[in-house]
Formats: C-alpha cells, structure tokens, sequence
C-alpha cells in the first residue's frame, strides 16, 4: 500500500498494515535500532523545551526578600500571604479539566506553547505589583495558564511514550535551581527589589521558551512533520502499543470511557501529595529559616533536598518501570513524607529536622510521579486521559489549596496544625494506594478467569470502553 494512502488510514490500521516496520517495532521484546533512534530523536526535541518550561514562580523565595514588606502591609500573622498564594489553584482548579479537553482538541505544540507565553507574561506581571490585588491577579491569571499545562504535557507525553516521572523530576531538579537563583539573587544590588528581579527572570525566558515551542514541539504523530513517513509509522505503533482507541483531535462520546471509580482514589492520593507540595513550593525557606538560619542561608538550604529528590525520582522511576509496577512505591515514597512530617513535629534538633525537609521533599515529588505514570497507563484510551487526568488533578489541586493556608506565622515555629494535617493526609495516601494496589490485582485476576489470559503485546480496543475493555490489563 502506497505510504499516501497509508497516513489516510486510522492509527490502528497503519499499526496492523504496516509489515515491514511491524517487523522491526516490537510490541514485546527487545527494542529495534530504528526505535531506539526514534525515541532519541524525540528526547532531544520534546524534553529540553517541555521541562524548562515547567518551573513555577518561586512565591515561597520571594517572601524572605521582602514580597510581604513590599506589597502586602507586613502582613504580620501571614494570611495575606497565604491568600495570595492559594488564589492560584483556585483558577487551576477551575480551568483543568476544560483545558485539557481543548488540548485533545487542538495541536499540542500551540496549545502548550501559548500557555507557556501566558505563564511566562504573568510571571512577569507579578514584578510589577504594588498591591495585593496586583499580585493576586497575577497569580489568578497564572493558575489559568498552567491550567492549560499541567495536565496537558502528561496527556502529550502519553502520546509519544515519553514517562511523565521525567517532568517530576526536572520540577525536583528547577527547585533546587530556584534556591540557588534566589540566593544569588539576594547578594546582588540593583535599581529593584530582589523579589520583583527573581520574577523577571522567570518570567520573561518562559515567554521566550512558549515561542520555541510553537516552532519546534512535534505535533501529534499522524500529521507533524517533524517524522520521515518510516519514523511515523514507528511512532504511530509506540503511541497505541498493547491498546488501541480514539486517537486524533476529538473526543468519544462513550459514557463508559470517561469516569471510573478508582480516579477518586487517586485524587485522594493527589490531594495529600498535592498539599504537602504546596506547602513545601511556599514555606519551605520559611520552615528551614525557623532552624536558626539566616534568610540568605535559608534558600540556600533549599537547594540539597530537591538535589536528592531528582535522585530518588530516578530511581524509583526506573525501578518502577523494570518491574511494572506502581502502587507498592506510591505507598513507600508517602509514607516517607509522612514520616518527614512526624520527625518535624516531635524532634527538636536541627539536623534531625533538617533531613526530615528531604524525607517530605523526595516523598511528595515521587509520590505525585508515580501517581501521574500510574494513571498514564490505567485510564486506558486518550479522551479517558483527557478527562480523568484533569479530574483527579483538580481534586488533588484542592489539596494545594489546603497546603496553601495550614502555615501561618502566627503558628510559628512549631506550625503544630500544618505538620500534624500533612502527615495524616500523606498515610491516608498510603492506604488508598494499598487499596488501589489491592483492586487493580483483583480486577486482573478477574478477567484473567473471565475473559482468558492477556498474551503481552496483544492490541486491545479501548475506543469505547477505555480500560473496562475485557482485554485490558491494569498496571499494579
């Protein structure tokens, strides 16, 4: 069949008809030469501009460099602080699940480089606030933004097969850089504040990094041209390898494709994950700066608990998906952070607390990793993860809203109430990743009974049913 002809057909058509490279693209084995140059070509484009796009404004830097003097009256007791920071996941929330339905709907390299270019702009914005309004604004309109790709670059990467823990562990690796800018920051003397220079310089390389974007970032397999015809037949394979379904700019109308039970579970994990992460991205050089340490030195401890987390991401990742398997580390990686948690609560010295700050850092960051790869895989077809990715993210994002307000100055330094809450929703992330765990094995072994057992490799029609497709198989 002519290569013309071919492009014309459904992806699951080009997967089965194409013989000569079905041959050399393996659905289950060693992985072909001509793959493994495809997935290098495709690192060397997506990720570069995907994860340095990630960053988020360091808010929680800013206030020890004089944002809350500045802008917000002092704010004495913190609640206006904690107010300007929460605002940004309640238009997150918000904006979620209608974004990353449009994402199916629109060419990703637009959709992610446009919101990237809003991120960036608002970002700037915040430099330029003199008021709580100002920077509230700024921060509504940033929620918006990162609405559009948060949810969106997982649902990307699940279309060219590229593992979302990657994104997880560049935003572990842009902590630890944010520290360290932050205190360089702090050491230099210029015309403004230190805190309106560090948002200056996010901001404005992420308008620029939303330009490359638009120009470089691949589009979906079927129809960028960044492929030869032999490279997107290969890619069209790895996208709807072991499943096939709805694929394309649409979305399908199946009721029984968009929801599932086990997505509340898994924004219950999100939630604990979620509020800790928003307390760590917000008061992390606060709390460290309640050991005794300078403001200057304070962000500059930040820097060594993202610098371990990128390495636990990396082994916990690759571990992960050596044994396909997600729930059993999900469980461990909370209940590290949990137990970060209770030593900052009952310990009094230092460095004890101090290596507590990398047990809640490493913990959170893996945790919602994982809980991105898991779902990746488990919601079963491409509107299924347009939908239910957004649904259990918006529920977890009400957990940052939580994490957001559980840290206020006058509760300091002990932050009692903060420390104790984050640990209890961390082990409840633990339990309900036990419970998941426990489901997803039972349902496997149920259709193993009912259904036959799943030869690995074999296509499975997910258009319709998503993952309660008879043939589906769940990742534990």
């Amino acid at each position: 069949m002519p290569l013309d002809e071919k492009r014309d057909l459904k992806v699951n058509d080009v997967a089965y008809e194409s013989g000569s490279i079905q041959s050399e693209v393996k659905l289950d084995g060693p992985v072909s030469l001509e793959e493994r140059r495809l997935v290098r070509k495709l690192d060397r484009r997506i990720l570069p501009i995907a994860c340095l796009i990630l960053d988020r404004s360091n808010l929680g830097n800013a206030r020890l460099q004089g944002l809350a003097k500045d802008v917000l009256g002092g704010d004495p007791t913190g609640k206006r602080f904690d107010w300007t920071n929460s605002v940004f996941f309640f238009s997150y929330v918000l904006c979620q699940i209608p974004a990353t339905i449009l994402a199916k709907l629109l060419p990703p390299r637009l959709w992610l480089g446009c919101a990237a270019i809003g991120w960036g702009i608002c970002s700037t914005l915040m430099s330029t606030s003199y008021n709580q309004a100002g920077l509230m604004a700024a921060r509504i309109g940033l929620g918006v933004f990162e609405a559009g790709f948060g949810p969106g670059i997982p649902l990307y990467f699940s279309r060219t097969r590229i593992a979302p823990c990657l994104l997880v562990w560049f935003a572990a690796v842009a902590g630890a850089f944010g520290g360290l800018l932050a205190f360089g920051i702090q050491h230099v003397h210029v015309g403004i504040a230190n805190w309106r220079l560090l948002f200056i310089i996010e901001g404005i390389p992420a308008i620029l990094l939303g330009l490359i974007a638009i120009t470089f970032l691949p589009n979906r397999p079927e129809t960028t041209t960044f492929f030869t015809e032999e490279e997107r037949e290969i890619a069209l394979i790895r996208a709807n390898c072991d499943t096939s379904g709805d694929v394309g700019y649409h979305v399908t109308s199946s009721m029984r494709s968009r929801t599932g039970e086990h997505i509340y579970l898994g924004g219950v994990i999100y939630f604990g994950a979620n509020a800790a992460l928003a307390s760590i991205s917000a008061f992390l050089p606060t709390i460290i700066k309640t050991f005794g340490y300078t403001n200057a030195r304070a962000q500059l401890l930040t820097v060594p608990p993202y610098a371990v987390t990128s390495v636990v991401i990396t082994i916990s990742s690759w571990s992960s998906d050596r044994l396909l398997s997600r729930g059993p580390f999900i469980m461990v990686t909370s209940a590290v952070g949990g137990i970060g948690y209770i030593l900052l609560l009952t310990v009094h010295n230092n460095h004890v607390r101090y290596f507590a700050t990398f047990c809640i850092v490493s913990g959170t960051y893996t945790t919602i990793g994982l809980v991105i790869a898991w779902y990746a895989h488990n919601l079963g077809s491409e509107t299924k993860r347009a939908t239910g990715t957004p649904l259990y993210m918006a529920i977890g994002q009400c957990g940052s809203i939580l994490g957001s307000h559980l840290f206020p100055a006058t509760e300091g330094p002990r932050y009692i109430k903060g420390f104790s809450v984050l640990s209890g929703l961390l082990f409840l992330g633990t339990i309900c990743a036990c419970i998941l765990t426990t489901h997803f094995r039972y349902e496997n072994a149920r259709r193993d009974r009912v259904y036959g057992k799943h030869i690995p490799g074999t296509r499975v029609d997910t258009s319709e049913l998503a993952d309660r497709a008879p043939g589906f198989r769940y990742v534990v």
